[in-house]
C-alpha cells in the first residue's frame, strides 16, 4: 500500500512537471506569435506611410509642371498679342471680344504699352507683389494665368537701315537689313484653380520687329 502511494504521488508530479513544461511552451509560442504580428504590422504601417508620401510627392510634381507649362502658354499668347497689336496699330478687336481666351483685361493699357505710350512700366502679373496690374488673363484646364506685358525700349535692328544710315559697318550692314526692334518684357503667373495652390512665374524679355513679324526671345 505504501509503495503504491508513493508511485502514485511520483506519476502525479510527473504529470505536474510535464503540463507545467507544456504551459511554458504555450506562453513562449504565444509571445513570439505576438511580437512577430507587432513587427509586420509596425513593418506594414511604415509601407503604406511611405507609399502615401510618394504618391503625393508624385502628385505635386506632376502639378508643378502643369503649372509650369501654364505659364509657358501664358508666353506664347503674349508674343501673339504684340505681334498682332504690332501688325494692326491696335489690340484686334477678336482680342476683346466675349469669350476671348486670353481675356484682355486693360485694353486701353495694354495697347499704350504696346505701341510706345508708356515704356518700362514696373508692374506685374503676380498678385502677391505690390502694384500687380496684369493685362490680361489666359484659361487654361485646371489654371489661370496673369499676363503682364511692358515695352522696355527700342532701338535700330543690328544691320539695319538706320545703323547704315549713322555710318555702322558692322555685320549684315546696308540699307536692306532690317528696320527697328522693340523690347517687351512678358510676365506671366500661373496658379491652379484647385484646393491644393501651386503657382508658377515666368519672366521673359523679347525683341520684336515693328511690325510684327516676328519676335525672338532674349533673355
Amino acid at each position: 500500500m505504501e509503495g503504491n502511494g508513493r508511485e502514485r504521488l511520483v506519476g502525479r508530479q510527473e504529470e505536474s512537471g510535464r503540463l507545467g513544461v507544456i504551459v511554458r511552451e504555450d506562453g513562449v509560442a504565444m509571445l513570439t506569435v505576438l511580437m512577430l504580428t507587432i513587427i509586420l504590422t509596425v513593418i506594414g504601417i511604415a509601407a503604406i506611410t511611405s507609399t502615401t508620401l510618394d504618391i503625393k510627392m508624385a502628385g505635386g510634381e506632376r502639378m508643378r509642371e502643369s503649372s509650369v507649362n501654364a505659364a509657358e502658354a501664358c508666353v506664347s499668347s503674349s508674343v501673339q498679342i504684340i505681334q498682332q497689336t504690332l501688325q494692326n496699330s491696335a489690340i484686334p478687336t477678336a482680342l476683346t471680344a466675349a469669350g476671348a481666351n486670353p481675356t484682355i483685361l486693360t485694353a486701353t493699357t495694354l495697347q499704350t504699352e504696346i505701341l510706345g505710350g508708356s515704356d518700362g512700366n514696373p508692374d506685374s502679373a503676380d498678385p502677391n507683389v505690390n502694384g500687380s496690374a496684369p493685362n490680361a488673363s489666359l484659361a487654361l484646364t485646371g489654371y489661370t494665368v496673369n499676363i503682364d506685358i511692358d515695352r522696355l525700349y527700342a532701338k535700330p535692328k543690328a544691320g539695319g537701315s538706320l545703323q547704315f544710315a549713322a555710318g555702322y559697318e558692322g555685320t549684315a550692314s546696308g540699307a536692306a537689313g532690317g528696320g527697328i526692334e522693340i523690347y517687351y518684357r512678358i510676365d506671366c503667373y500661373g496658379r491652379n484653380t484647385g484646393a491644393t495652390q501651386v503657382s508658377s512665374h515666368i519672366s521673359g524679355v523679347y525683341a520684336c520687329v515693328a511690325t510684327g513679324d516676328t519676335c525672338q526671345r532674349k533673355i
